[in-house]
C-alpha cells in the first residue's frame, strides 16, 4: 500500500509512470495506445490499458480517467491508488469480477493542462453519429463571440455584455448553453467536434477488445470540476433507461444521496450530448450496462467557466507573454485539481467506496 498522496502527481509524463510502476507491480500487461502527437515536455502520449482478472470474465468494471485532460490528475490517482490496494484487488477478484483500467483517455489534454483534445474538441461531446445532422446550440451561438474575446482579460464591456445575459437568464440557463455541447464553432468551448476524435476511436478498440465477452458491464468515469469541493457527485451515465437508473440507485445510491440524472434536473451537470457512454452500446450490445461518473467538486462553477474561457483563448493566442500564460494555466489546473491531502483523501475515500459497489453490483442478482 501506497500514502494516497503518492498516488497522485503533478503532470502528465509522472501520472503515466506511477501508472505502469503500479501495473507493474500488480503483475499486470498495460496495452499501450501510443497517440501521434508529443506531450508538453516532448514526452510519449499514450492511453494505458491494464486488465485486473480472468480476460473471460463475465463480469467487468471498467475504471476510466482525464476523459477531460486536466481533470486526469484526480482520476489518474485513483487507479493507481486502486492498484496498490490489496484489499480492494482480492475483493474484485474473489467475486469474480475483472477491473479494467483505462488511464487517460485524453493523454494529450492531460499533459498540456487543457481540458480538450488535441483537435480542441471535448472528449465527451464527441460520441455522435456524425452520419446524421448534429445538434445546433442556438442559445451558445449566441453566447460565443463574449465567451472568447479578442483579448485577455476581458473588457469591462465584455464583462457587462456577459453579465447581462446571466442576470436575465439565470446562472443554470448560462451552465446549460455553455457546458451542453455545440458543434458549430470548432475554437468555442465545449466543442464536440466534426468527426470522431483520436481518443473516440482508441476507446472504443479497448471496449472491443476487453469489453465484449462481458454478460454484465459497469463504468466508473472519474471527473472533476463541479459541485461542492471535495464532493464526488454519482451521476447516472447511461440512456435514460428506467431498468438502468434503478440498478445504478440500487447500488451507488441511498435514500439521503440518490445517484443523480440529467434527465430529470437532479445533477449538478446540465443535459448534455454526445456523451461517452454511448460507445458501451455501440461496442458491448451484449452487455447489461450501468454506469456512473463520479464528478468531484473543486471551485464554484463561475470560477472554472472563467477558467476555460481563458484556456480557449490562449489556444488562440499562442503569442501570449509568458506571464499571462502561466496564470492561465495555474487557472486550469486549480479549477480541476485541489492540490491537498484532504481533498486527495476525500476523493480516494469515496472512489474507493464506488468501486466496491460496483463489484458487489455486478456479482448480485441482475435486478
Amino acid at each position: 500500500m501506497i500514502g494516497i498522496g503518492e498516488a497522485f502527481s503533478p503532470s502528465y509524463a509522472q501520472a503515466r509512470q506511477k501508472f505502469l510502476q503500479a501495473c507493474e507491480k500488480a503483475g499486470l500487461q498495460v496495452q499501450s495506445h501510443t497517440h501521434p502527437l508529443k506531450g508538453r515536455d516532448g514526452e510519449v502520449l499514450a492511453t494505458d490499458v491494464a486488465l485486473d482478472g480472468d480476460a473471460n470474465a463475465s463480469r467487468l468494471l471498467v475504471v476510466t480517467s482525464a476523459c477531460h485532460g486536466v481533470e486526469g490528475h484526480c482520476g489518474s490517482g485513483v487507479q493507481v491508488f486502486a492498484l496498490h490496494d490489496a484489499e480492494w484487488r482480492e475483493k474484485a477478484k474473489a467475486a469474480g469480477v475483472a477491473v479494467l483500467y483505462v488511464h487517460a483517455l485524453n493523454p494529450h489534454g492531460f499533459s498540456h493542462g487543457r481540458r480538450v483534445t488535441n483537435e480542441n474538441v471535448d472528449l465527451n461531446r464527441n460520441f455522435c453519429d456524425f452520419g446524421k445532422p448534429l445538434p445546433v446550440n442556438e442559445a451558445y451561438a449566441s453566447l460565443h463571440p463574449l465567451l472568447v474575446p479578442e483579448t485577455w482579460p476581458p473588457t469591462a464591456e465584455n464583462e457587462t455584455a456577459l453579465g447581462a445575459w446571466i442576470a436575465k437568464n439565470g446562472t443554470p440557463a448560462f451552465q446549460a448553453a455553455v457546458s451542453g455541447g455545440q458543434y458549430q464553432f470548432d475554437d468555442g468551448l465545449f466543442f464536440g467536434g466534426k468527426a470522431p476524435t483520436w481518443s473516440n476511436r482508441t476507446f472504443r478498440e479497448v471496449l472491443q477488445t476487453h469489453g465484449r465477452q462481458a454478460g454484465r458491464l459497469a463504468w466508473i468515469d472519474l471527473h472533476t470540476g463541479l459541485g461542492p469541493n471535495g464532493v464526488g457527485e454519482r451521476i447516472f451515465a447511461c440512456r435514460d433507461d428506467a431498468a438502468a437508473y434503478a440498478r445504478a440507485n440500487a447500488w451507488w445510491g441511498t435514500p439521503a444521496t440518490p445517484v443523480t440524472s440529467i434527465y430529470d434536473g437532479s445533477s449538478v451537470s446540465a443535459l448534455l450530448t454526445g456523451l461517452n457512454w454511448g460507445a458501451i452500446y455501440d461496442e458491448c450490445p451484449q452487455a447489461e450496462y450501468t454506469g456512473i461518473a463520479i464528478e468531484y467538486g473543486t471551485v464554484p462553477i463561475m470560477q472554472v467557466m472563467g477558467a476555460l474561457r481563458a484556456d480557449h483563448w490562449l489556444h488562440k493566442h499562442p503569442e501570449a507573454p509568458e506571464p499571462l500564460a502561466s496564470a492561465i494555466h495555474a487557472g486550469m489546473r486549480e479549477a480541476f485539481y485541489t492540490d491537498d491531502d484532504g481533498w486527495r483523501g476525500q476523493v480516494v475515500a469515496q472512489a474507493r467506496e464506488a468501486m466496491l459497489q460496483a463489484v458487489d453490483g455486478l456479482a448480485g442478482a441482475t435486478r
